[in-house]
């Protein structure tokens, strides 16, 4: 048992999540991983959404109001890190779940999906009947229905060569990432570069509070956003990190 008090609490949790996620057949043994590596960027943002990437949460939220059919991807560290965060996103803005894994396994799948489902999921794409056009792995499998039909995807913890992808096939990408460096951070042409367990909250929150904002407001947002610019800004923020702590 991990007390409150320990100062590394949020940080161990996030940790036991993901393995208990593996125990569960849920995450991947790869997902320990990529937590790892997205915890070491996540100490160079100081553990904290920063203001470039609450911008970036901000315009995710106009983005997915905009969209006429959205889809949210969800991966086995997604799903164990902040299911009842996707969820309550996935309602706000009407954009469907749908689960999409590099390291596939039907029963991964179904697992995933019973567990979303249990949490209270109700619009899922659950099929595997499409295939993103240049990829040659698993995360190529979508629903025709779903992903690869959809105007604009969020997908949390994504890979680059899909990110690019889904971007080929006219697809509007909001990526969640902490490193600003990676190739899905510099494809897709909106990068949260922040934890996904602050990141969906705050989109979450950003899309209450636009939701009744008219389609010019909200289109503004998103004309005025500079992907590049804010990623730079996101590098700015941890350079600043850094010449502070030292």
């Amino acid at each position: 048992m991990i007390p409150k008090s320990h100062p590394r609490y949020e940080s161990l949790m996030t940790r036991e999540k993901i393995v208990e996620g593996v125990e569960k057949g849920i995450t991947s043994i790869q997902g320990l991983i990529a937590q790892g590596r997205g915890e070491a960027f996540d100490y160079l943002l100081g553990e904290k959404t920063s203001k470039s990437a609450l911008q970036a949460e901000k315009v995710s939220a106009a983005v997915l109001l905009l969209a006429k059919k959205p889809v949210i991807s969800v991966n086995g560290n997604a799903a164990v890190l902040v299911p009842e965060e996707l969820i309550r996103l996935s309602d706000i803005v009407n954009a469907p779940l749908e689960v999409n894994l590099f390291h596939r396994t039907q029963e991964r799948v179904n697992k995933i999906i019973d567990h979303l489902r249990s949490l209270g999921a109700k619009r899922m794409y659950t099929k595997s009947d499409g295939l993103i056009p240049g990829l040659e792995h698993e995360r190529a499998k979508v629903d025709i229905d779903g992903i690869f039909s959809a105007d604009v995807v969020l997908v949390p913890l994504e890979d680059g060569d899909r990110c690019k992808a889904l971007v080929d096939m006219g697809k509007k990408v909001i990526a969640i990432d902490l490193n600003p460096l990676s190739r899905t951070a510099q494809c897709a042409h909106v990068t949260i570069v922040d934890n996904i367990t602050r990141a969906v909250p705050n989109v979450s929150r950003a899309a209450e509070e636009l939701k009744n904002s008219n389609d010019n407001e909200l289109q503004r947002l998103v004309n005025e956003f500079d992907n590049k610019k804010n990623l730079n800004g996101s590098i700015e923020e941890i350079i600043g990190h850094l010449t502070f702590i030292c």
